[in-house]
């Protein structure tokens, strides 16, 4: 396996899974502070020019939730998933979407609001980056209650999953917010400085370069 990579990107949710589930597998970077990820080698990859991709023998495999699933389904014996067909796998991928297409979309919102306005239109980008963040901040809340209501020490409870490293990923871009760090919540801080301590996650700094602060 080859994951397609930059640093501190979407691309650490399944870095963090390849090193939890402790497999062979090969990183490649793409240099995105050159644009590599919008290069032709690259878009037969991924036509969307976004990071990661995930190459498994003949399969390419982009959009990082996917990732997830596959590398769960193939890896089952290391138990990063609740069983199919059960409730908790049901819960799994309800928090796996949610994390994916309401938390992730918020967050390039507000790292990227230039994106939703019309070009030049500073104001209205300003406004998009103090609304989303405001979302992110009640999103984070969610988290922290989720986290309250298992029992932890993990998101869903007892059992560390795939999910942790999502929500580690997530949280950790909300590390210079002017205010509602994923960190300074009650639950969600603790929670973030037990995830950084797993020495897969030690292992995903040191390869990705990442200095403090890591949340």
């Amino acid at each position: 396996m080859q994951l397609h990579y930059y640093p501190s990107t979407a691309a650490m949710i399944p870095h963090i899974l390849l090193e939890e589930l402790g497999v062979p597998y090969e990183r490649v970077l793409v240099d995105r502070a050159q644009n590599r990820h919008k290069e032709p080698a690259y878009l037969r990859l991924n036509p969307n020019g976004l990071i990661p991709v995930l190459t498994d023998g003949d399969l390419v495999l982009y959009e990082s939730a996917a990732i997830v699933l596959h590398l769960c389904d193939t890896h089952p014996q290391a138990g990063l998933a609740p069983a199919v067909g059960t409730p908790e796998r049901a819960h799994f991928y309800k928090w796996l979407l949610w994390l994916a297409n309401t938390v992730q979309p918020t967050l390039s919102a507000y790292f990227y609001p230039e994106r939703w306005v019309n070009e030049g239109n500073v104001e209205a980008a300003a406004q998009v980056k103090a609304r989303a963040q405001e979302k992110a901040v009640g999103q984070l809340q969610q988290l922290d209650d989720l986290v309250a209501r298992n029992g932890g020490p993990w998101i869903l409870g007892p059992g560390y999953s795939a999910l942790d490293g999502y929500v580690f990923t997530l949280c950790r871009w909300t590390r210079n917010f002017t205010q509602g760090k994923a960190r300074d919540h009650v639950h969600l801080g603790p929670y973030l400085r037990r995830m950084s301590e797993r020495p897969a996650l030690q292992r995903v700094f040191a390869a990705e370069n990442i200095s403090p602060p890591l949340f």
